[in-house]
């Protein structure tokens, strides 16, 4: 094989490589012990029911197990529960690579006006990473999270903006979001 022939093979898979989620600062009111559970609903309560969902991934596209997926929000009125574990989850990452958690849309609060969901994610063998997961139909986006995503500064990067299905049928309306997870081998 010549030179110029593992040089393509190399660009080529550079180009197909994934990009690490982005990082963003750990946020406030982060709680070691939350509960392994994908439920955070809790019935007769109000809000707006939302499905986050993703897979745990490194650069080359192989899923990671053995992930730990750690999250919160603030809830339908942008308060945290600072006493228990409302809207907290440890999920442990499966051989499947895939996360997914029941819960309801959070709420804005003053200093952060972008609804927003806390990510701590750790896996063997790579790099830790505290991220945040943004709403493409919150109207802090004005309807266009391409042109306004930077607004006030509140979002670090545009890949941290997914969108957002929202459903009908039977029960309530709900939303569903994907949120997959890109990290780096340490």
């Amino acid at each position: 094989m010549t030179a110029s022939t593992l040089l393509a093979y190399w660009e080529e898979g550079h180009k197909q490589a994934l990009h690490p989620t982005p990082h963003e600062v750990l946020g406030p009111f982060f709680r070691k012990g939350a509960p392994d559970t994908p439920n955070l609903r809790v019935s007769g309560e109000a809000g707006f029911p939302l499905r986050i969902s993703g897979k745990v991934l490194n650069t080359a596209g192989q899923k990671v197990a053995g992930a730990t997926v750690e999250l919160w929000h603030a809830d339908q009125n942008g308060r945290y529960d600072v006493q228990g574990y409302r809207y907290r989850a440890k999920l442990n990452v499966r051989d499947a690579g895939e996360y997914g958690v029941e819960t309801f849309m959070p709420g804005h609060y003053n200093d952060r006006p972008a609804q927003h969901v806390h990510y701590l994610i750790s896996a063997p063998g790579h790099k830790p990473l505290i991220t945040q997961l943004y709403f493409a139909t919150d109207p802090f986006f004005e309807g266009d999270p391409d042109r306004h995503w930077n607004k006030r500064g509140i979002v670090s990067h545009r890949a941290l903006i997914r969108p957002v299905a929202l459903y009908e049928g039977p029960g309530a309306p709900r939303a569903a979001t994907v949120f997959d997870i890109v990290l780096e081998k340490a």
